[in-house]
């Protein structure tokens, strides 16, 4: 079942069900208008379905001016969702490649972020699918993606480990195969 065959009516009683189920009733004075709130928070929360983000890199600039040193934008938001629990991801995106003959907008590195994170997925997936859009959209020399993340459904339930974060990194050419270039990426993005 896809999002554009679930109404907003069926969204809001889906949540209905939950208050109930979580024991409180739907109909009291500070729920009545939370299942329609839901409904339009996830559809803005999840937004990374409806679009590709790989969109997002189709314009980019031949004109580099003989730039061949590493691109890397750090610390952008990274807001995720545990495809195991439903539950938030929160953290940052380090995002870097080396330019063969073409460099893309810093804002598109961000959109790409923002458009794998805004669904339901593994940390893992998420930061594959980030570098390997930048590698096809780009043909780089190499792509670097590290991300660190607190995932809720460790810190907040479970294990209840609220200081602990993952990190993950997805290295693709030369920033993952020349020890070089591999550490000057890493400690660019490290800061």
């Amino acid at each position: 079942m896809t999002r554009q065959t679930v109404t907003q009516a069926e969204a809001e009683a889906a949540v209905r069900i939950l208050i109930q189920w979580a024991g409180d009733d739907p109909d009291r004075e500070g729920l009545l208008e939370t299942p329609a709130r839901v409904a339009r928070s996830y559809r803005e929360l999840f937004a990374g379905y409806d679009s590709d983000p790989r969109e997002a890199m189709q314009r980019t600039f031949e004109e580099v001016g003989g730039y061949d040193q590493l691109v890397v934008l750090r610390d952008i938001p990274v807001i995720s969702f545990c495809e195991h629990h439903m539950l938030p991801v929160i953290g940052k995106a380090h995002v870097g490649y080396l330019p063969k003959n073409r460099v893309v907008g810093i804002s598109k590195l961000a959109r790409v972020v923002h458009g794998f994170g805004r669904r339901l997925q593994i940390q893992e997936k998420m930061t594959a699918d980030i570098a390997d859009a930048i590698d096809e959209a780009l043909s780089p020399k190499g792509v670097g993606v590290v991300i660190e993340a607190a995932h809720s459904c460790m810190t907040l339930r479970g294990v209840n480990t609220p200081s602990a974060t993952l990190t993950t990194s997805h290295l693709t050419g030369v920033i993952r195969d020349d020890p070089r270039t591999r550490q000057e990426f890493l400690r660019l993005a490290r800061g």
